[in-house]
């Protein structure tokens, strides 16, 4: 028998009140306590004797100014972490399932020998400006490199939360467009006739600063911990328990950006932009259902987005982990079963959705320009959105819009039609016809035979 350590106090932090309470001794085999060790520290207090976090400036320029964000509690990280939750989002869990499978060794001390990027992104004015990139860690590329020294001193684990590699991209509907002769074989952005395109890569991982974050959803920062500590299920008691730290690696899904051209280019207003924010949609993105027009669209913005590197620019694809609008293949089912069934029209495709979820969008727009202030981008020649809420969200955040380009209408499936329909009449952009609740009624999609 082992018991997991805390002590019974009461702490009041901000307008969070907080009772700790002694736990019950839990029987553990021999494994357990050899990894943790004879007691478990459930969580850490600002009031601990021992609780010494390594200095966190979030907007400071330099990076040995800033400091390195330090969220695991390995070696010396559990006095001196700075940041609370885990490395790599949601792949977390699958780090702790192969420790506890004794297929990793926890100690394992990565050796990034030629892992560094590709490609020299230079630092930008964006990356310390309060406020501007609040979601990410702008040195979280060069983190090995650039802390490796300070993370032997101090004993802690100090882990990249971006990657930056360059790959070629070989897509069927690239292929197609190349035979159409909508894109051109160039030899450096598109590589030959079988319509292969050259990229550069960047991997993110979520970093949150809390204060900031706070102030893009119009929420205080209690508010906010007190949320995500709720919601989660009092996943993460550092939330309340160490209001000292205010950086949150959460467990969601990150961004991978893909640059056509020369990445250098991107903060020159003088070269030409093309931009596309993508949300994650498997269902179409990856396995082409029809029932929406994500993987089309999708396409189009890769190939226009090869076009404008072609003509000396760039084209840029951020993909978001923003699944069912960020409330997931399993709600987006259930709104899919419940469409069919019920008549699938477009003046009800929201309200299906608000019926199951109690909202029709979770995905929070103002938190997505930070990959593109990191990038150092000030302004985007062309759009290649519809959404209202991507514009929206871009402008107020500094950067400029001159044009934005919709989906042309041969390229979206028939079932589409219901989706597409009914975010042109909520607000989204287009230089066509916007259905009235009444014409929306006759915009409906394919019957599900034997439902």
């Amino acid at each position: 028998m082992t018991s997991i350590c805390n002590k019974s106090c009461e702490h009041q932090h901000g307008n969070i009140g907080i009772h700790e309470v002694s736990s019950t001794p839990i029987a553990v085999n021999s494994a357990f306590v050899d990894y943790f060790g004879e007691k478990m520290r459930l969580s850490t207090f600002t009031s601990d004797a021992d609780i010494n976090p390594l200095p966190l400036n979030w907007s400071a320029s330099a990076s040995t100014a800033r400091g390195p964000v330090v969220v695991s509690k390995y070696k010396d990280g559990m006095t001196k972490h700075n940041a609370i939750g885990a490395h790599a989002g949601p792949y977390s869990i699958y780090h702790a399932l192969s420790i506890a499978s004794k297929q990793l060794d926890s100690m394992h001390e990565p050796d990034y020998t030629n892992a560094h990027p590709p490609h020299n992104f230079p630092q930008q004015p964006q990356w310390s400006t309060p406020g501007k990139i609040v979601t990410m860690d702008p040195f979280g590329h060069m983190a090995p490199w650039i802390y490796g020294d300070l993370a032997k001193k101090e004993n802690v684990d100090i882990k990249p939360t971006m990657s930056i590699t360059k790959a070629i991209l070989s897509i069927p509907e690239i292929k197609e467009e190349v035979k159409r002769g909508n894109l051109v074989p160039d030899g450096k952005i598109v590589l030959n006739d079988e319509g292969e395109m050259a990229c550069t890569k960047i991997a993110v991982d979520p970093v949150w600063h809390l204060p900031g974050v706070a102030e893009r959803l119009n929420i205080t920062e209690d508010e906010l911990r007190k949320a995500l500590f709720q919601d989660t299920n009092g996943m993460y008691p550092e939330l309340i328990s160490r209001p000292d730290i205010k950086v949150f690696c959460p467990p969601i899904g990150g961004i991978t950006a893909y640059i056509f051209g020369d990445p250098d280019n991107l903060p020159k207003e003088d070269k030409r932009l093309a931009v596309r924010v993508h949300d994650e949609c498997s269902g179409s993105d990856v396995f082409l259902s029809d029932i929406c027009s994500c993987r089309c669209y999708l396409i189009f913005g890769l190939v226009e987005a090869a076009k404008e590197a072609q003509k000396g620019g760039n084209g840029l694809v951020c993909y978001f982990r923003k699944e069912g609008r960020c409330l997931g293949e399993v709600t987006k089912y259930l709104v899919y079963n419940a469409r069919k069934r019920g008549g699938d029209t477009a003046d009800e495709y929201f309200h299906r959705t608000e019926c199951i979820a109690g909202v029709k969008d979770a995905r929070f727009q103002e938190l997505m320009p930070d990959i593109l202030h990191w990038l150092g981008i000030t302004k985007i020649d062309r759009m290649l959105s519809m959404s209202n809420m991507k514009h929206d969200a871009i402008v107020d955040s500094g950067i400029t819009i001159d044009e934005r380009v919709e989906i042309p209408d041969y390229l979206l499936p028939a079932d589409s039609r219901v989706e597409i329909d009914a975010k042109i009449a909520a607000g989204y952009f287009t230089n066509g016809h916007v259905y009235t609740t009444d014409e929306l009624k006759k915009v409906e999609g394919r019957k599900w035979e034997g439902l």
